[in-house]
């Protein structure tokens, strides 16, 4: 077996060990914030090219590691992106966000799907992440990352990003049967696409299920907890020491169930005191997050007591620190490469106790 200090710092983290220092990356660290994003992202405008061409997915992805050395490297993609190989096409337009045209609202639709087969349709994913495993080496965990099924389906129906999920509810309340044959077909697809990303060098899956902090707790248990747990059990037949972790965007009233899909961490957005979330996740569930993204305007005073703060509540096992979302447009860049700096020498800033 491996020395401890040759396993990346953040798969050290998710193995609960006693660590000086919580390991550090942010959701949408590569990205619009950063010049050498938006340089790349004017020369290719089309997000599915940036994303699904090897040689440009790759320095996207590697951007912030090379910039500011975060524990973990996150493959650039989206968590549509295996939809197509199911049957569901998509684009990304600029300002707008995703748009699925037609988007699924037939049973006829839904009989038309078919299983996912990545080595085929998703060739790209395996090349990215095999190239990003040999470039990073052990500096950073590679982290994949999918969809979970109540969000891309609320893609799918809606056929948009929405603020009211109109017409995923009512087929949720008014035709939950067919609902749950797309969900469940969504899940079969996603926990496939997970196992390659791990086959194809990721080590650690992240699942965001971003619109399930829309529904309440009763409608969560029904239509979003079930299918989260199928994918992570699917995934964890094959691939049991692979974390998972698990992001849910508003997931405050949702806590205590999140846990229910055995995944191994939680990452919790900046809505609930950390420590409180510590409390009541329980103690063999580690935890990521929780920085409020618009900290990172502040002044570098204000940064570096948000960090210690959350570092003291959050413990020094089984925490990842991280932002409560993605990293917001217009960040300054600094204020990142101090996020990190300041992480990073944490343990001499705050005494860590055991």
């Amino acid at each position: 077996m491996a020395e401890s200090s040759q396993i990346p710092y953040l798969l050290r983290a998710t193995q609960g060990e006693l660590l000086d220092r919580p390991p550090v990356w942010m959701m949408r660290q590569a990205g619009r914030y950063m010049k050498a994003y938006r340089d790349l992202r004017d020369k290719y405008p089309s997000f599915r090219e940036r994303s699904e061409n090897v040689d440009i997915a790759v320095e996207i992805s590697l951007q912030p590691f090379h910039a500011f050395k975060p524990d973990g490297v996150i493959l650039f993609s989206d968590i549509l992106t295996p939809l197509p190989a199911i049957g569901i096409d998509f684009d990304i337009v600029e300002s707008k966000g995703p748009i699925i045209d037609p988007p699924i609202r037939t049973q006829s639709q839904i009989d038309q799907l078919h299983p996912i087969e990545p080595e085929e349709s998703l060739p790209f994913i395996r090349e990215i992440l095999q190239i990003l495993k040999r470039e990073v080496k052990n500096e950073a965990a590679i982290l994949g990352f999918i969809g979970a099924p109540w969000t891309l389906a609320a893609y799918a129906i809606e056929g948009k990003s929405c603020k009211d999920y109109t017409n995923i509810k009512r087929m949720a309340f008014c035709e939950p049967e067919m609902l749950h044959q797309f969900l469940g077909k969504l899940a079969e697809a996603i926990a496939v696409y997970a196992r390659y990303q791990i086959n194809s060098g990721a080590q650690v899956i992240q699942m965001f299920d971003s619109w399930a902090g829309q529904l309440s707790p009763e409608d969560y248990e029904t239509f979003a907890l079930p299918y989260q747990k199928l994918v992570v059990q699917q995934v964890k037949k094959t691939h049991p020491n692979t974390p998972f972790i698990l992001y849910i965007n508003g997931s405050a009233g949702l806590l205590e169930r999140m846990p229910q899909t055995g995944v191994d961490i939680v990452s919790v957005d900046w809505t609930v005191d950390i420590g409180e979330a510590r409390q009541r996740l329980g103690k063999n569930i580690g935890i990521q997050g929780n920085i409020d993204p618009g900290v990172l305007f502040g002044s570098k005073e204000f940064i570096k007591s948000r960090i210690l703060e959350t570092i003291r509540k959050a413990g020094n096992r089984g925490h990842i620190l991280n932002l409560g979302h993605g990293v917001l447009q217009k960040t300054p860049e600094e204020n990142v490469e101090f996020f990190f700096k300041t992480a990073k020498e944490v343990s001499s800033l705050l005494a860590v106790t055991a």
